[in-house]
């Protein structure tokens, strides 16, 4: 899909995002709204995986290790054909529901179980290794989130993937430098971020995450490395795309009121056309 495209897409997804979070009564709302494009572009350009077959063992593997943003992970499934967009709408945190609130790989199109932070890395590192070991030609994917980093496992798993070599790995941070209980570089500091991945052995490629051009260029920059795995350090805004939202760590789990909603609604719908008309 063409870039603009992608944008446009994207408030559309983001949009029903918010009214999956609405519909279920919560939701990780802040880094929804961050992660949104690295997953789509991910899904729509480089990702090899269909849902007529998505057990396929030829298909490319993605983590989303950054489980709670599980509702812009709803969104793009359904728009990829996985899910079924009013299904999941209608049954979303409600009792005895498949869609809860994290992934869930009874679903077709989903992995692994995640959102315990730490193990989406390290069980891609082995994913990874399985493929290399067994000469498969798929890749692997994960998003993790910055405040995630604080966890060990996430370094063993990046030490052991610089030390195999894994070229089939791409692991991408969604940094929007907030977390629950704060900014990332109050709670545990992570910078310089790039200099410690490449310490691991890891490529490390530094874009802004709230460009398509850039996630797209840098997704096949990753495709292309050889010898070594890439990490993506996706700069990002938590709660993109309302003035509401960004930057406040308050909402990464809140749930909007009915004029919060509006707003948020009506700021989507500014940035959709903008996008429609290259603004």
């Amino acid at each position: 899909m063409n870039l603009r495209d992608l944008e446009v897409l994207s408030w559309d997804l983001r949009q029903q995002t918010l009214d999956i979070i609405m519909a279920g009564g919560g939701g990780h709302i802040g880094g929804d709204m961050s992660l949104m494009n690295a997953l789509l572009v991910l899904y729509e350009n480089h990702l090899n995986i269909t849902p007529q077959d998505p057990e396929n063992p030829d298909r490319d593997r993605f983590v989303l290790s950054k489980g709670h943003s599980m509702e812009a992970y709803y969104a793009v499934l359904c728009h990829k054909g996985f899910l079924d967009l009013a299904d999941v709408t209608a049954r979303f945190s409600k009792p005895g529901s498949p869609y809860i609130g994290h992934p869930n790989n009874k679903l077709p199109g989903i992995e692994m179980n995640s959102g315990s932070l730490g193990h989406g890395l390290p069980v891609c590192v082995g994913m990874a290794l399985a493929g290399k070991r067994t000469g498969k030609s798929w890749r692997v994917y994960t998003i993790m989130g910055d405040g995630e980093l604080a966890e060990g496992s996430v370094w063993e798993g990046a030490m052991a993937a610089g030390h195999y070599g894994l070229d089939n790995l791409c692991a991408v941070v969604d940094r929007n430098h907030l977390q629950i209980s704060g900014p990332t570089e109050k709670v545990m500091g992570h910078e310089p971020l790039d200099q410690r991945f490449a310490a691991f052995g890891w490529h490390v490629l530094s874009v802004n995450g709230n460009s398509m051009q850039q996630l797209d260029r840098a997704y096949t920059q990753a495709k292309e490395k050889k010898g070594k795995p890439t990490v993506i350090l996706s700069h990002t805004t938590k709660g993109y795309g309302s003035p509401l939202m960004e930057n406040r760590p308050e909402w990464h789990h809140h749930l909007p009121n009915a004029q919060e909603y509006q707003q948020i609604q009506a700021d989507f719908a500014k940035r959709k056309e903008a996008a429609c008309y290259g603004k």
